[in-house]
């Protein structure tokens, strides 16, 4: 799913008018990449993250960050790219919504950047296939 999708969704959940102004200015709001993907884009803002909190009963997953991890934008492009469900990040956490993601991510016990690492080589190896 995409941001306007998810946008949707959450304007729904949320009891607001699912209108194309209201999805415009929600994405914008919501979430911190605002091109048009097929694909990723799903970090939210701290508004966005707040919103879901309060207003969602959505069970949320929080993933703590080894302390050696330095969140280089790198790091953050991969997140961006690989993580399929919307996401929050602090200097400490990623918080994901969804329970296979938040697996995923507890396999490399919060470290982002192999997480990242790996399946951009994973994705290589399967294009090398086709």
């Amino acid at each position: 799913m995409n941001q306007e999708t998810y946008t949707k969704i959450f304007l729904k959940a949320g009891n607001l008018a699912v209108t194309e102004e209201n999805i415009l200015t929600y994405s914008r709001k919501w979430f911190m990449n605002n091109r048009k993907k097929e694909e990723g884009g799903l970090r939210l803002t701290e508004d966005g993250f707040d919103f879901l909190k309060t207003n969602l009963d959505l069970r949320v997953y929080e993933i703590p960050f080894p302390a050696s991890l330095d969140l280089k934008p790198q790091v953050i492009l991969f997140l961006d790219k690989f993580i399929d469900c919307p996401y929050f990040l602090t200097p400490e956490t990623i918080t994901v919504l969804a329970e296979r993601k938040a697996f995923e991510l507890h396999l490399f016990s919060g470290d982002v950047r192999q997480y990242g690492l790996n399946k951009a080589m994973t994705r290589k190896k399967s294009a090398q296939i086709s």
